[in-house]
């Protein structure tokens, strides 16, 4: 008799793998990418995003991803530490992950688990239902942004193009 066995589910990319299966280019655009912006607050700093990633993304609006945002973040600050923000949030409406990164010209307060101001913001919108998705790319984004050299790397960016070829550079060592 033979025994047919259920084939296993594809499982999404978990943290430790998620280095091989996903690069920062596949969610991050050139376009979605600003250096020497002018923050001001937590506040206008998450409208500006949302206007961004609202922009470049037909169907979104900036609005419902702003509202979103600030939802996710009366939950508890995305503040990382060492100077570095990583708003995120699920989406209805998004149909694959998205990210912008702001360079800020001036760092501003975000309730950072280290009490520092932040001036490198890396935001991530997914879709509402990729939960394992999410947090595998956080885990990835989070990985870089640890990297010291990195960080430096991205605070001495003078453009949106420089910014954005940092951003999705190997790691320095």
């Amino acid at each position: 008799m033979t025994v047919y066995r259920a084939q296993e589910p594809v499982k999404p990319a978990i943290a430790g793998d998620c280095k091989n299966a996903m690069k920062l280019e596949q969610i991050l655009a050139p376009e979605c990418t600003a250096c020497d912006v002018e923050g001001g607050s937590k506040k206008r700093t998450l409208e500006q995003i949302a206007d961004i990633l609202a922009g470049y993304r037909p169907g979104i609006g900036a609005s419902e991803l702003f509202d979103s945002l600030i939802t996710r973040e009366r939950l508890g600050s995305t503040g990382f530490g060492n100077g570095i923000a990583l708003p995120h949030c699920r989406l209805t409406n998004c149909e694959k992950p998205m990210a912008a990164l702001l360079k800020l010209r001036e760092p501003i307060e975000f309730d950072a688990m280290d009490n520092h101001p932040v001036d490198l913001i890396f935001a991530l919108i997914v879709p509402e239902e990729a939960t394992s998705e999410h947090l595998a790319i956080l885990q990835l984004v989070a990985e870089r942004f640890e990297n010291a050299s990195f960080r430096n790397r991205l605070r001495n960016a003078q453009s949106n193009h420089e910014l954005y070829e940092l951003a999705i550079a190997p790691l320095p060592n």
